[in-house]
């Protein structure tokens, strides 16, 4: 059996330009003759876009620690706020970009969403080749950077479709690590392309008088946006099956599951993108003597590499206990790196996010993959213990919709910690006080974790939860 696909104009089957509308990827015979190599192809450019778009949502925490050799006098407090607001609208936006999967097809909206990077790449680079340019107008591309925020929940929505149970933690979690990666590339690569003299003049020199280039950042990456767009246009498919009006989604809101679950994220996730944006500003603050600033770009390398080594563990023992060793073993770092900045040492300092980061990932991970298997589960409790082929895709409904959801929720994390980070700079002139705060959250998630999911008495009153490894 192949997939049923609609036709373009040049008679090629494929579905470049319209719509699969049979879609059976549980039913083994079709995943190995089609289903997988289709499955397969839409993963590859769906990383891509995502993962251009954590570049654009982050690409700020890059260009902030040069703003002030370029002649824009902002204040520390300012330049926090540069890296929180794209945070913020790209949390926002998570819930409308989720929806948008269901109502426009996920390789239209892949294609809507690579090409909308182009609107903040194209803003950063004018307000930086433009002596003068007035901090609101910073402020206008951030609110734009958060474009890319939004493209995580609509592409792992997207996905979640393509692949049969037995291999979507697998898949998500490809897709997650390639989109998290993103803000890796743009810490480690940025400082690189900001050294290059391409065209157009420097906007100022570093400490040791080396003259930089911040408008190589924001180009770059904006034609790579381009080329995501045109590569999902030309390779990409949408699903009749994941077609959802609104009122089908909404539905997810009122499940128990979706708000701890959000919870739980603000801690996990919120933790990776936050201490994302703000560590090469914290390394500058906390440790001015350190120039080599693309060392940041370590800890979201880290962060994304575990994440799916979390999944791996959720999927093969379960994820209550994967979430709740990492929780502790934040603590343990926000504690390692508070003891760093007090002792001047930045080793310290350093391994100590570097252990915030991996374990953050290894939680992210685990929670993900946790959220299909819980809906999956009360489906399966509902129907007497083995749900429906109708059942299972309304599961994968509201699941998509919880996914939207939960992932909008643990992204407003990130914007908590770098306001978090910038009051306890603005009241002490430290960020200890704001990694105190964040060991005592860490706490919260901790017992929140083990109330809802590894208590006994939840195994014995939900056997269904307790066999999906929840």
């Amino acid at each position: 059996m192949t997939a049923t696909l609609t036709q373009t104009n040049d008679g090629r089957a494929g579905a470049r330009k319209g719509w699969i509308t049979d879609w059976r990827p549980d039913d083994e015979a079709f995943w190995k003759s089609s289903g997988r190599k289709v499955a397969r192809r839409n993963l590859v450019w769906s990383v891509l876009a995502e993962h251009l778009g954590f570049s654009v949502w982050t690409m700020f925490s890059i260009i902030t620690p040069y703003l002030a050799a370029a002649g824009f006098g902002f204040s520390t407090s300012q330049l926090f706020w540069l890296t929180a607001v794209p945070n913020l609208v790209g949390a926002f936006l998570r819930i409308p970009y989720t929806a948008a999967v269901a109502l426009f097809g996920g390789r239209n909206w892949t294609i809507i969403s690579a090409a909308l990077l182009v609107v903040p790449t194209a803003l950063l680079a004018y307000c930086v080749m433009t002596p003068g340019t007035p901090y609101w107008m910073f402020v206008v591309a951030g609110v734009a950077a958060g474009f890319g925020g939004g493209n995580f929940a609509s592409s792992m929505a997207n996905i979640s479709y393509f692949y049969p149970e037995r291999h979507r933690g697998s898949a998500l979690g490809i897709n997650a690590a390639g989109g998290n990666i993103g803000v890796s590339a743009v810490q480690f690569i940025g400082p690189l392309a900001i050294g290059l003299a391409v065209f157009g003049t420097s906007q100022g020199t570093t400490e040791s008088g080396e003259a930089f280039f911040l408008h190589n950042v924001p180009l770059l990456w904006l034609v790579l946006a381009v080329f995501a767009a045109v590569m999902a246009w030309r390779a990409m498919d949408n699903l009749a099956v994941a077609r959802t009006p609104l009122r089908e989604q909404v539905p997810a809101l009122a499940r128990r599951h979706t708000w701890i679950m959000s919870v739980l994220y603000i801690g996990t996730f919120g933790s990776f993108i936050g201490y994302s944006f703000a560590f090469p500003l914290v390394i500058k603050l906390s440790f001015p003597e350190f120039g080599a600033l693309w060392i940041a770009a370590l800890g979201p390398l880290v962060g994304s590499l575990a994440r799916p080594i979390g999944g791996w563990f959720a999927d093969r023992l379960a994820g209550a206990p994967i979430t709740s060793l990492a929780f502790v073993l934040m603590g343990a770092g926000a504690m390692g790196a508070i003891w760093g900045i007090n002792a001047g040492s930045f080793p310290l300092f350093f391994a100590s996010f570097m252990l915030l980061f991996t374990m953050s990932g290894v939680a992210n991970g685990s929670t993900y993959r946790s959220i299909p298997a819980i809906f999956q589960a009360e489906a399966a409790a509902a129907a007497g213990g083995k749900a429906s082929e109708a059942e299972v895709l309304a599961a994968k409904k509201v699941t998509a919709a919880a996914l939207g959801w939960i992932s909008a929720v643990g992204a407003f994390g990130g914007f908590l910690i770098n306001q978090g980070f910038r009051i306890a700079n603005e009241q002490t002139g430290s960020v200890v006080p704001a990694m105190w705060a964040f060991v005592g959250a860490y706490g919260v998630f901790l017992v929140l974790n083990w109330w809802c999911y590894q208590r006994t008495v939840l195994v014995a009153k939900a056997p269904s939860l307790a066999h999906a490894k929840v």
